[in-house]
């Protein structure tokens, strides 16, 4: 084991690490060429025709294919909703994950939409949630402890916590995986988010909190307040993430950081989605740096922080909608782009095979 700042870094961790390589620059210049003779302007399609080339950097494939999808929604409570961060009860978190076994939410809409198949899992939820055949149970404990007055967990579940994401990934592989998109459900995972986002990025927590499910004003300055005391508390180092995610995380951030590493290790690009997703991403990408060219925001949340978020990481959204829900949303939309990106450059025809003039250069 490889002790990283004072938490020892697991064999899984530590070879799943070593399997991030950098992205195919032959395939991405192969795709480029590519775009630049199909039947449109150079350049003319944006963005769709950047995502095409970072798609093939990552799977090695001139032409990337992105046939089986998934999005990884995971769920975890935290101890800080202690402190009247926000307007929900804790209870909504395991309703929200019977909601997704029924299909009835937002996520389970667009995820149809965009033909992905959704992996729901119990990372920490503080409710014990029935058997369902649909729901992962990788419960790591009910709850994190409220980072207001000490660690949320400890560096043993931290790890757990990065390590279920890692297996998860690893089992959708052997199913089928082109793609995962993230996403999550926890009553006050914003809050922990915030204090994620203000270590990694070094940005003030009153710049990078946001109002979540809705607060008002009164109410957000006291989210800040509580935001300062749990870093006041903890002390973490931005030098040490895993001792972040440990002290201020959350198991469902730590869950996601896994998917993120694991997926990069198999070449699949990750779609990640809002503010909660973009914590686990700081984790996630600083634990491997080479981790972010396998990463796709799928859009701009109306979360404070996430443009500071997305800016640090180095990450362009695809989207501004003013989201904020979680769940994957965000990563669904994203994922129906990477496709079209992925099938416009697959199957639209080039100026010689469409018998049409490209431009003159004279």
């Amino acid at each position: 084991m490889k002790t990283v700042g004072c938490i020892s870094m697991s064999e899984l961790l530590l070879n799943t690490i070593k399997m991030i390589k950098p992205l195919d620059k032959k395939a991405m210049a192969e795709a480029r060429a590519r775009q630049d003779i199909l039947t449109k302007p150079q350049d003319s399609l944006g963005r769709l025709e950047e995502v095409s080339i970072q798609l093939a950097g990552i799977q090695g494939k001139p032409i990337p294919q992105l046939k089986d999808k998934a999005i990884i929604t995971m769920a975890g409570d935290h101890g800080v909703v202690a402190e009247g961060v926000g307007n929900w009860p804790q209870e909504v978190t395991a309703q929200m994950v019977y909601n997704f076994l029924r299909g009835g939410a937002a996520i389970n809409v667009l995820a149809r939409q965009a033909g992905a198949r959704i992996i729901v899992v119990d990372m920490g939820v503080a409710s014990n949630l029935k058997s369902h055949p649909q729901l992962l149970s990788r419960k790591v404990a009910p709850g994190t402890q409220n980072i207001a007055s000490g660690p949320a967990m400890t560096g043993e579940q931290a790890i757990r916590a990065i390590e279920s994401g890692i297996e998860i990934v690893n089992d959708e592989v052997a199913k089928g995986l082109d793609i995962v998109g993230t996403g999550d459900m926890g009553i006050g995972n914003t809050t922990a988010s915030s204090a994620i986002c203000a270590v990694m990025t070094g940005k003030q927590s009153s710049k990078v909190t946001g109002r979540g499910t809705g607060i008002t004003d009164e109410q957000l300055a006291h989210k800040i307040k509580i935001v300062d005391k749990a870093l006041t508390v903890n002390h973490p180092d931005p030098e040490q993430p895993l001792e972040v995610l440990a002290k201020i995380g959350g198991f469902e951030i730590g869950g996601l950081a896994g998917v993120m590493l694991a997926a990069a290790a198999h070449r699949i690009p990750v779609v990640i989605d809002g503010f909660i997703s973009g914590a686990a991403a700081l984790i996630a990408a600083a634990l491997s740096p080479q981790l972010k060219d396998y990463l796709i925001a799928a859009h701009l949340s109306a979360e404070a922080g996430h443009r500071i978020l997305l800016k640090h990481l180095g990450l362009k959204p695809l989207l501004d909608l003013d989201m904020r829900l979680g769940e994957g949303t965000g990563a669904a939309l994203g994922i129906f782009l990477c496709e079209t990106s992925a099938r416009i450059l697959a199957e639209m025809a080039t100026f010689a095979e469409a018998e049409v003039s490209e431009r003159n250069e004279d």
